[in-house]
């Protein structure tokens, strides 16, 4: 149903003026260098010890450290299922790649030493999808989570299914989050032939330096790549930290802001509300005016939406009836959200902006920018992304889904039920269609039509937070109160933040 490539569900982080301390016990980190894989010629020289120095800087940065070598699929599902069971409300959470990574249908994937790799649906069978992790931290409640992924290698694997190899593919990550890969997006480097790389050789200078701020280590890493290989290699960054973080514990600096206000008392008034500005600094006396309105506040950006996923045979249903006004709160207008050029100068936004200027026709690029838009809230701008890839593509389905769900936030109810009815007839088993229809007939009033797509979703992944809250919303409206209380306890059990993502939807 939202924005997102698998499970991305926002935590939603407060702001807060001053850095936070992360204690050592609340940072954890997986580490994670693979080397030797059977299709590839010969092993990789540099995952093994790249891998052992970064968990060493780690722990004496306060990090707990597991470390994986050469790791198996089922290997690394142990590995990260572990680190899911350590992570608390507010953890760091610290993931380390090295390694053969591919993307695949718009995600990057990093790949196990034994994955068998022969058609691209094999790298979604056997790889484990960076946004999909970052999504489970997030909804573990991990409060700062981060990435640092050396994949960007050319590999024995996609030349069976490609003419080319693609390198990595953007990151659309939750509120919180902190991602780099060794190099740019859709690019690949070649190993150096020695015992390091040169993007952990950089990124371990930076991060012993104190007093910087995460973003600022990692930008200073990605300068120092660029000088050094003489701008062949040039790191790629995204962030949506929204709190200052340091690798090194009780670092004192701040995140550069366009304007920093100066730290401020503790106040004992209502608790932090998720993504509020700190507070600004006091105003000198002054005759009574409204109150001051802060500057470069950016709105709560949406939860993406879910994962591809198959769907079972249902009949569509029919037009929905007049939207209840009572039932369901305002929702957000087509023009709402940050304009084309706020958002320009967004990494990702930008980068992917450069390649449809080069070719207005990239499908990918089209659809991927209109997924950055609507996590963002700029869904007039998504909403004409996913116009141009339909109109290059009409078939293409995770297009018509994310479409869909874009309208239906922004209250076209009907253009969403055409896209979302399309999606199914192209892809009878697409649960993420039917996630979003369901969607299309809560917030039209046709709870009987969404149960009945909640239940179709359910019964594929019984464990998809937005249909087993939207099945309860549905119920308590259809007269199942106690049946439907239930559906909405389980599914805030599951993701707290699902109240606040439904209410964002116009839902209540």
């Amino acid at each position: 149903m939202k924005i997102r490539f698998l499970f991305l569900l926002p935590l939603l982080v407060a702001l807060v003026p001053t850095a936070p301390s992360h204690a050592a016990g609340d940072r954890f980190a997986l580490v994670i260098g693979n080397a030797k894989y059977p299709d590839a010629d010969s092993p990789l020289k540099e995952p093994i010890n790249d891998a052992r120095d970064i968990a060493d800087e780690l722990k004496r940065d306060g990090f707990a450290v597991e470390v994986g070598e050469n790791l198996t699929g089922d290997a690394m599902r142990r590995a990260f299922d572990k680190l899911y069971g350590k992570i608390k409300p507010g953890s760091v959470a610290l993931i380390f790649y090295s390694g053969f990574g591919i993307q695949s249908a718009r995600q990057s994937y990093m790949i196990p030493v034994d994955a068998q790799i022969w058609t691209e649906s094999d790298v979604r069978r056997d790889g484990f999808s960076i946004e999909a992790i970052l999504g489970e931290l997030n909804t573990r409640g991990a409060g700062v989570k981060i990435a640092l992924i050396d994949a960007s290698r050319r590999n024995p694997f996609e030349r069976r299914f490609r003419s080319f190899s693609a390198g990595l593919t953007p990151v659309i990550a939750p509120n919180g989050t902190l991602v780099m890969y060794s190099a740019a997006l859709a690019s690949v480097v070649s190993d150096a032939g020695g015992d390091h790389s040169l993007f952990v050789q950089e990124l371990l200078k930076e991060i012993r330096v104190p007093d910087l701020m995460a973003e600022e280590t990692l930008n200073r890493t990605k300068m120092g790549v660029t000088r050094a290989s003489r701008g062949e290699q040039v790191p790629w960054i995204s962030s949506s930290l929204a709190e200052d973080f340091s690798f090194i514990p009780g670092a004192s600096g701040s995140r550069p802001t366009a304007t920093t206000p100066p730290p401020q008392p503790p106040v004992p008034s209502p608790p932090p509300v998720a993504n509020n500005p700190p507070p600004a600094p006091p105003a000198p006396p002054a005759p009574p005016a409204p109150p001051p309105v802060v500057a470069n506040n950016p709105p709560t950006p949406p939860p993406a939406p879910p994962s591809p996923k198959p769907q079972v045979d249902a009949a569509l249903p029919p037009p929905p009836p007049p939207v209840k006004p009572t039932e369901i709160a305002p929702a957000p207008s087509v023009d709402s959200g940050p304009s084309a050029a706020v958002l320009a100068e967004d990494p990702t936004i930008k980068g992917l902006t450069a390649k449809i200027a080069a070719n207005p026709d990239d499908v990918n690029a089209l659809y991927r920018r209109g997924q950055v838009y609507a996590s963002k809230g700029a869904y007039g701008l998504a909403i004409k992304d996913f116009d141009d890839t339909l109109r290059i593509n009409a078939k293409d389905v995770e297009a018509l889904n994310n479409r869909c769900w874009t309208r239906t936030v922004v209250g076209d109810l009907q253009g969403a039920l055409k896209d979302c009815n399309e999606a199914l007839r192209l892809r009878p088993n697409f649960v993420d269609a039917l996630d979003s229809r369901g969607l299309v007939n809560l917030k039209s009033g046709a709870v009987k039509n969404a149960i009945v797509d909640f239940d179709a979703a359910l019964r594929i992944n019984p464990r998809l937070t937005s249909s087993l809250y939207g099945r309860g919303v549905a119920k308590q409206r259809n007269g199942s109160a106690q049946e439907g209380a239930l559906d909405i306890a389980n599914a805030k059990a599951m993701d707290p933040n699902i109240v606040q993502e439904f209410a964002s939807y116009g839902v209540r």
